[in-house]
C-alpha cells in the first residue's frame, strides 16, 4: 500500500483543493453573479456532456488501463495507436447526426424549458473533450502518474470558472462570451492533458494493431455500456429534472449534490492509483494481494467518507444560512446523496476489481438494467417530489447496484471488503452522530461551522488513534506527531 498511500494523499489534497474551488464557485460565486436559470443551465451543459462522454471515448480510458500492463513492450505502441483512434469512430457519426438532426435533439432537451434550445453544440463539444481527457488521462495512469492529471481535472476547469466569473461580474465579458468560454477551457484543458501525456511516452504510430484486437474492441463496446450507465447513475437526475420542472430546480439539486459529493474526493483520489494496481494484480494472479487492497482500500475510505458525511451533515444548517433562501430546499438531498456516496466508498476498489476481470460483462449489464430503474424512478419521483424525488431515485439506484457489486464479487472470488475494523467505524460514526445532533452555537455561522468541525475531527481521529483502528490512518498520525510506531 505504499505507493497508494503516497499518490493517493497527493492526490487527495489535489482534489481538496479543486473540491475547494468548486465550492466558493457553486455556493457563493454562481449563486451571487449568475441568475438562478443560466446556472442552472451551465450545470445543464456540463452533466449533459459528462452523460455522453463514455460514448465518445469508446471506452478507451478503461480500455486502455485494464490491458496495457499486459502489452508486451514492443506491442505498446501499436496498442497505444489503437486506443488514440477508436474515440474518432463514434465522434464523427455523432457530429454529423447533431448537425442532421439538430432541430429534433434541440426540441426534446428544450421541451420544459426553451433556455436550452440554442446550447446543444456547447453539450457536444464539452462532451468530446471529456472524452479524450480521460483517454490522456488514462494513458498517465498507466505509467504510475495521477497527479497532475488529477490536478487538471479537479483544479484546473474550476480555477478557470472562477477567473470566467470574475470576468463577467466587471462586465469584461458577456454572459454569451462566458459560456463558449467554458466550452473552450475544457477543450484547453484536454490540449494541456495530452502534451503531458505524451511528455510521458511519446506516441509512435503503428497500425499493425495487436493480436488480442478484437477482444479489446469488444471489451471497448461493453465498457460504453458501464461507463454510460454509471455517469447515467450521477448525472441523469439533472437532466430530467430540466424536462418536469423549472430550469432553475436544477441549480438547486447541484448545489446540494455537490456538498454531498466532497464525500467521495478520498474515493476518487484512491482511485486514480489503485485501478492500474489492481489491473496488475489480476493479470498476474495475485488473488491474496488483491484482497489485501480491497480490504485495506475498503475501510481506509470509510475512515474518510465517514467523517465527511459528519462534518457535511451535521454542520448543513449552518452552511445554508450563508446561501440565497431558494438554494436551501436541499437537507433531503444532502441526506440521501451523502449516504449512497459513504456506501459506495465502503466498498474499496470493488469497480477496479470488477472492471479488470473476467466478470466484467455481467456487471456491465447490471449498470445497464440499473440505469433503466433510474430513469423509470426518476420519471415517477420528480413530477411528485421534484429534487427530492430525484435524489431519492439515485439514493435508491445506488444502493442496490453497490450492493449487487459487493454480493458478486463474493460469489465469484471469495472476497467481502469488510473486516472488524469497518464494525468499530461504523459505531464511532453513529455515536459522534448522536453526540453532535443537537449541539448548537450561536454565533456566526462560520464560526459555529469551524467549532463544531474541529471538536469533530479532534474525536473522531483521536479515537481512532487511541485503538489503532486502522495501521495505515496510525501510520500516517505518528508521522504526523513525529512518533514512532
Amino acid at each position: 500500500m505504499g505507493i497508494v498511500i503516497k499518490q493517493s494523499l497527493r492526490n487527495t489534497v489535489v482534489t481538496y483543493l479543486g473540491f475547494g474551488v468548486g465550492a466558493i464557485n457553486i455556493l457563493f460565486l454562481y449563486t451571487k453573479i449568475l441568475e438562478d436559470t443560466y446556472f442552472a443551465l451551465v450545470t445543464l451543459i456540463l452533466a449533459s456532456g459528462a452523460i455522453i462522454m463514455p460514448l465518445m471515448a469508446f471506452g478507451v480510458h478503461n480500455t486502455l488501463v485494464k490491458f496495457y500492463s499486459a502489452q508486451k513492450e514492443e506491442q505498446k505502441d501499436a496498442f497505444l495507436t489503437l486506443m488514440l483512434l477508436c474515440p474518432i469512430l463514434i465522434i464523427l457519426p455523432l457530429g454529423l447526426l447533431t448537425y442532421a438532426f439538430y432541430d429534433v435533439i434541440a426540441g426534446f432537451l428544450s421541451h420544459e424549458n426553451a433556455l436550452v434550445k440554442d446550447y446543444v453544440w456547447h453539450i457536444f463539444l464539452v462532451g468530446m473533450s471529456m472524452a479524450y481527457f480521460e483517454v490522456f488521462f488514462a494513458w498517465s495512469r498507466v505509467q504510475l502518474k495521477s497527479v497532475f492529471g488529477n490536478f487538471m481535472k479537479e483544479v484546473f476547469a474550476r480555477v478557470g470558472i472562477t477567473l470566467l466569473l470574475t470576468l463577467y461580474y466587471f462586465d469584461f465579458i458577456t454572459l454569451d462570451m462566458f459560456l463558449k468560454m467554458v466550452v473552450g477551457m475544457y477543450l484547453l484543458r484536454t490540449v494541456i492533458m495530452k502534451l503531458y501525456a505524451y511528455r510521458l511516452r511519446w506516441p509512435r504510430l503503428n497500425f499493425n494493431f495487436p493480436e488480442q484486437t478484437k477482444e479489446i474492441l469488444t471489451y471497448s463496446l461493453l465498457i460504453i455500456l458501464g461507463g454510460s450507465a454509471a455517469l447515467i447513475l450521477l448525472e441523469i437526475d439533472k437532466v430530467m429534472i430540466n424536462q418536469f420542472k423549472a430550469i432553475e430546480n436544477v441549480a438547486y439539486y447541484g448545489v446540494a449534490v455537490y456538498i454531498a459529493t466532497v464525500i467521495i474526493v478520498p474515493y476518487r483520489a484512491m482511485h486514480q492509483i489503485t485501478y492500474p494496481l489492481t489491473a496488475s494484480l489480476i493479470n498476474k494472479g495475485d488473488i491474496f494481494g488483491l484482497g489485501e487492497l480491497y480490504q485495506k482500500s475498503s475501510l481506509t475510505l470509510f475512515i474518510a467518507s465517514g467523517l465527511l458525511f459528519l462534518l457535511i451533515v451535521l454542520n448543513i444548517e449552518e452552511l445554508y444560512l450563508l446561501l440565497p433562501t431558494a438554494y436551501s430546499k436541499g437537507f433531503y438531498v444532502v441526506l440521501l446523496i451523502g449516504m449512497a456516496k459513504v456506501f459506495e466508498s465502503m466498498l474499496g476498489n470493488i469497480n477496479s476489481i470488477l472492471f479488470n476481470s473476467k466478470y466484467y460483462k455481467t456487471v456491465l449489464m447490471f449498470g445497464v438494467l440499473l440505469a433503466m430503474t433510474t430513469i423509470v424512478l426518476n420519471l415517477w419521483l420528480i413530477p411528485l417530489f421534484g429534487i427530492e424525488g430525484a435524489a431519492l431515485a439515485s439514493f435508491s439506484a445506488l444502493f442496490i447496484f453497490n450492493l449487487l457489486k459487493m454480493v458478486f464479487v463474493k460469489l465469484k472470488f471469495d472476497m467481502l471488503p469488510f473486516t472488524k475494523d469497518t464494525v468499530k467505524v461504523a459505531l464511532l460514526i453513529f455515536f459522534l452522530a448522536f453526540l453532535f445532533a443537537y449541539l448548537r452555537f450561536y454565533f456566526h455561522p462560520i464560526i459555529n461551522i469551524g467549532i463544531k468541525s474541529m471538536l469533530i475531527i479532534a474525536m473522531y481521529l483521536g479515537i481512532l488513534y487511541r485503538f489503532n483502528i486502522s495501521d495505515d490512518v496510525s501510520a500516517i498520525m505518528n508521522k504526523f506527531l513525529k512518533r514512532k510506531p
